[in-house]
This record gives C-alpha cells, structure tokens and sequence, in this order.
C-alpha cells in the first residue's frame, strides 16, 4: 500500500464517521420535535374541549360568572406559550408547565362548581365533553412520557465520548426534560361549597 493512501484513508473514515453521527443526532432530535408535537396537540386538544365545555356549561345554568371567566383567561394564557421543539430549555418547559397549571386548577373549579347544578350533570352533552376531557388528561401525561423518553436517547447520543465533540462543533445541545411543577406531588384540596 503506497504510504500517501493511509492519510486519505483515515480522513475519509473520519468524514464518513462524521456524517454518521451527524445524520443519526438529526434522527434523534427529529424524534424529539415529533414527540413535543404530541405533547403540544394534546394539550391543544384539551384547549379545544374545554371551549366547548364551557359553551356547554353556559348554556346550561346560571353560572357563577368569577369561574367561568377564570377558565377562559387560562385557556387564554395556556394557548399563548409556545415552545420552539429546536430549542428546549428548562425556563421554557416551566413557563408552558406554569401556563397548562393555571388552566387545570381552572378547570377544576369549573368542575367543582358544576356539581351544584343537577341539571347539568344528568345532560348528556356534559358528560361527554367531561369523559373527553378526563382522556385528554391521560394523553397529554402520556405524551409528556413519551417526550421524556424520547430526550434520553437524544442527550445520551450527543453527550457520549466522541460523539459529544462533534456534537459541540454541529451545535447539537442538550434538550430539558418536561418536569412536574414544584408541589404537585402533593394531593390538591377539593373542597364543596353547597350554599
């Protein structure tokens, strides 16, 4: 073998190598952005229902209007955060987390409030959209895990040795885990007021 071949032997095994790690971080991040996609189109479907709950809950009793406006201003809030999945820090998760929070304790006080009106509890429309919210709810926790467990493999691959130093050089970062908000380990108080 001619002596000048083994250097561009080894440069084209480390480009190859290169475009290796390249084009399997952009797999993983593109799975990552996909899975912040499922996170986002759950909780927009629970931003959806929750319209249409509250029309429902309208048109169905004399409602205390304090409640009801508080449900819609977090729905508000809620839908207004929104996350760059390129580019996912921890300060965005809380602000998204702290925003979805404000609309789930709403949404409890809605629902809180509804038991007092007979009525509406026994109508059908109701209890559809409640059934439809509570699915909701499971789906937007199992797309927050599904998330989780799509960002391991992603920070596994750009943090491992020699991986982590082409990813430095592509720009590749680590992505923030969704996390629970500070205190929801605790159980909430639900308190019954039937004056």
């Amino acid at each position: 073998m001619k002596k000048w071949l083994v250097p561009i032997i080894l440069i084209a095994l480390a480009i190859l190598f290169g475009v290796r790690v390249y084009n399997s971080t952009i797999g993983l991040e593109e799975n990552v952005e996909e899975a912040w996609g499922k996170v986002e189109s759950s909780y927009q479907r629970r931003s959806d229902l929750i319209g249409n709950l509250v029309k429902t809950v309208q048109g169905a009793a004399d409602f205390e209007k304090s409640t009801l406006e508080s449900v819609i201003n977090a729905r508000a809030k809620a839908t207004a955060v929104n996350i760059d999945p390129t580019n996912i820090t921890p300060e965005q998760l809380q602000q998204f987390n702290q925003a979805q929070s404000g609309l789930s304790s709403a949404l409890s006080r809605l629902l809180v409030t509804v038991e007092r009106y007979p009525d509406l509890k026994a109508n059908q429309n109701f209890l559809e959209l409640q059934s439809q919210l509570e699915g909701t709810e499971n789906r937007i926790n199992v797309a927050r895990d599904r998330f989780n467990e799509t960002v391991k493999p992603y920070n596994k691959h750009i943090r491992t040795f020699p991986n982590n130093m082409l990813a430095g050089v592509f720009g590749f970062e680590k992505k923030a885990y969704f996390e629970a908000e500070e205190g929801s380990d605790k159980a909430p108080d639900v308190e019954f007021d039937f004056k």
